[in-house]
């Protein structure tokens, strides 16, 4: 009884024990790509701006377990990837870089798809909240930096 008693108990410990990370979610995994490090679905992502629309690789955090980690204690992120975080529903969103060691551009996207406003260069690690001039359909993180190299601004339109 004892033996069976401890088999039940490892049986159940492993079945509550944390999945690696690097499996994809089921929506990750639908659409054929995942991000090595979150697991996230990555998906294409183009900025409209005065040269041209840019393309990018974003991971997508959807839930509310997934925005809440969103790019916290990470420590690469590629020229032309990033995270958006679909609002729904539109909110004015407020984002901080809490655990965050990476610099990046926070930018908020209204619900015509187009740019509000831009975050730009939040200091890491800084629980100062920084938030949308606006109903907030998506944010957009990029490397620090980045939307100011490209000529990202407010009005342009994000499609993913």
């Amino acid at each position: 009884m004892i033996r069976l008693f401890a088999l039940s108990a490892a049986a159940v410990l492993a079945a509550c024990s944390p999945q690696p990370a690097a499996e994809a979610s089921p929506a990750a995994a639908a659409s054929g790509a995942a991000h090595a490090v979150s697991g996230l679905p990555v998906i294409p992502l183009t900025v409209g701006t005065a040269k041209g629309k840019h393309a990018f690789k974003v991971e997508v955090a959807r839930s509310q377990q997934e925005q809440a980690r969103g790019l916290m204690f990470r420590t690469a992120l590629g020229p032309d990837e990033g995270m958006i975080f679909p609002r729904e529903p539109a909110d004015v969103a407020s984002f901080w870089m809490k655990n965050t060691p990476l610099p990046l551009d926070i930018i908020f996207i209204g619900t015509d798809g187009r740019i509000i406003n831009i975050a730009a260069n939040p200091t890491p690690y800084s629980l100062t909240p920084v938030g949308a001039a606006g109903l907030t359909s998506a944010v957009l993180e990029l490397r620090g930096g980045r939307a100011a190299e490209l000529g990202i601004v407010p009005g342009a339109k994000v499609e993913w």
